[in-house]
């Protein structure tokens, strides 16, 4: 009763009461369209699906996707390097210290746009070997800084921090007496 009047109410069409089985039409399958053959103007969703040709024409695009992918995750990584507290803090020691200015001038800062981090930053382990290149007002030269955690219990020791000028000439910038990095207690 219920869903009679809801039939009515919607508008929906209504079954023969004697609900005899409705005739069944079969509709001809339509072929797929070939190529070359115009545009398709009605798409009917039992026509014949087109044939699958076994090209590998992907095979061709795998080196270069490979390659867009390992120069992707080469960018990505050189990026968290550039942004670790590592990298600003030596950046920040570097134009704090008075040989520094000395030798590179003011404003000091990455030599590039985009800075190439080398070297090994692993925290987690105790090892930290990195080296990039900065500017100056006066020159531009690599820095090179290294420390490591002996165990997971005591503090970061740090073993170089220099700067290799452009003539190759190397300046040790840590000294026992102004080490920018040493943990005060």
């Amino acid at each position: 009763m219920f869903l009679q009047f809801a039939e009515r109410r919607i508008g929906a069409p209504r079954l023969p009461i004697n609900r005899r089985r409705l005739p069944h039409h079969r509709r001809n399958l339509i072929p797929a369209p070939k190529s070359n053959s115009g545009p398709l103007m009605e798409r009917r969703a039992d026509r014949e699906l087109p044939s699958i040709t076994e090209e590998r024409r992907w095979i061709r695009t795998l080196p270069i996707f490979a390659v867009v992918v390992g120069a992707a995750m080469l960018g990505i990584f050189n990026y968290q390097k550039s942004s670790s507290s590592v990298v600003s803090s030596t950046l920040y020691a570097l134009r704090t210290s008075p040989r520094a200015r000395e030798i590179l001038g003011d404003e000091i800062y990455f030599a590039q746009k985009i800075p190439w981090i080398s070297g090994e930053m692993n925290q987690l382990h105790g090892r930290i070997d990195i080296s990039f290149w900065v500017k100056g007002t006066k020159g531009q030269g690599k820095m090179k800084f290294r420390s490591i955690r002996p165990d997971r219990i005591s503090y970061f020791r740090t073993e170089e921090w220099s700067l290799e000028i452009e003539d190759g000439t190397v300046v040790q910038l840590l000294d026992s007496d102004s080490d920018p990095f040493r943990q005060s207690n």
